[in-house]
């Protein structure tokens, strides 16, 4: 089995897309899963949900279940299947229940600040 952690990832964080600040927390998730970078969960609380459409997309990790995916509305683009959560996520793994993660590129940034 894959090794995974789950911590509070220190500081504040955020995530912008198309000029827009799409969330920002100081309560996120870093989840370190074998030798893959860490990845950042927001609170869904923390996420300005009016910019994302869920997408049809769904993926299954045999770590963490079944993750149904969003994409990004913003004034200038839609940018596909760029985030993702994991609604019921396995026993292991619950503390991201209620979070999303992003896909990173030239177009989504998440950093700390």
């Amino acid at each position: 089995m894959t090794n995974i952690t789950i911590r509070k990832a220190e500081g504040n964080w955020v995530v912008r897309a198309g000029g827009a600040i799409l969330g920002e927390s100081n309560n996120a998730l870093e989840l370190s899963e074998g030798d893959l970078k860490p990845v950042i969960y927001f609170p869904r609380s923390d996420i300005a949900m009016a910019f994302l459409d869920p997408s049809e997309k769904t993926t299954f990790c045999p770590h963490k279940g079944d993750a149904n995916h969003f994409s990004i509305v913003t004034k200038s683009q839609t940018i596909a299947n760029s985030a993702w959560s994991y609604e019921a996520p396995i026993e292991a793994v619950e503390r991201i229940k209620d979070h999303l993660a992003f896909y990173t590129s030239d177009l989504v940034a998440v950093e700390r600040v």
